[in-house]
């Protein structure tokens, strides 16, 4: 990876740094009418989308957030998913570790798969990696004790923090994903991290567009972490 993308991935994940809320653009109203029209087969799916502003929809609205695109894509292909975005812009491992619980109390229903995408903003507040893997080992001791099947969106450190951090960071994500017997998508950030063009004009967030290919990139990994339909 190149450093200079890093740049602008690192501003992406500086929702620590944006309390406030971006305007929302117009409602995606032509997409969401088009994916509940579509028809869906099965019981319905409760899933957690639990992380930061890469989830929370910042700059782009709920309506075209990852967790309202994915469910709409999900839809798409036949499965009944619901997905409850649970993301908060500013989030840290810690925070999120803070909130699990609470968040889970107040879920209507036991999620059948929890979502977690969290780490950006540790890199941002020098986070040392040994903090992070405390937190999100946490966060995967919480779910696992509800017996609620995960999928964790790994992140990576950028090469300009030097070697030493870069491989214990980077190491956090497989290794838990082993520890939890959960499953994994190794960089949530792939599919945009180097394309400027898919980030916001204030070079800090991913465009509609952008949130589109995480999606695309992810859809199959979500798809398959789903829970398979009891045989009668």
């Amino acid at each position: 990876m190149r450093a200079g993308n890093w740049s602008i991935i690192l501003m992406a994940l500086a929702c620590a740094a944006c309390g406030g809320d971006a305007p929302d653009p117009e409602p995606a109203a032509d997409q969401q009418q088009e994916a509940e029209a579509l028809p869906v087969m099965g019981p319905q799916l409760h899933i957690l989308a639990f992380g930061d502003s890469l989830f929370a929809g910042y700059g782009v609205g709920l309506e075209r957030s990852y967790p309202a695109m994915l469910q709409n894509a999900l839809r798409a292909r036949g499965i009944n998913a619901e997905i409850s975005n649970a993301g908060v812009s500013g989030d840290t491992t810690a925070a999120g570790l803070g909130r699990i619980e609470f968040v889970l109390d107040n879920e209507s229903e036991t999620p059948d798969l929890a979502i977690v995408e969290l780490g950006g903003n540790d890199l941002l507040r020098g986070i040392s990696p040994a903090e992070t893997r405390e937190n999100l080992a946490g966060i995967l001791e919480i779910l696992k004790q509800r017996n609620i099947p995960v999928l964790l969106m790994g992140m990576r450190a950028p090469p300009n923090l030097g070697d030493g951090f870069v491989g214990d960071f980077d190491a956090i994500y497989p290794e838990l994903a082993e520890q939890y017997d959960v499953e994994l998508v190794p960089f949530f950030l792939e599919a945009v991290y180097d394309k400027p063009e898919l980030i916001q004009q204030d070079r800090i967030h991913p465009t509609a567009e952008g949130i589109e290919a995480l999606v695309a990139a992810t859809a199959d990994d979500v798809a398959e972490a789903l829970p398979e339909e009891d045989e009668e």
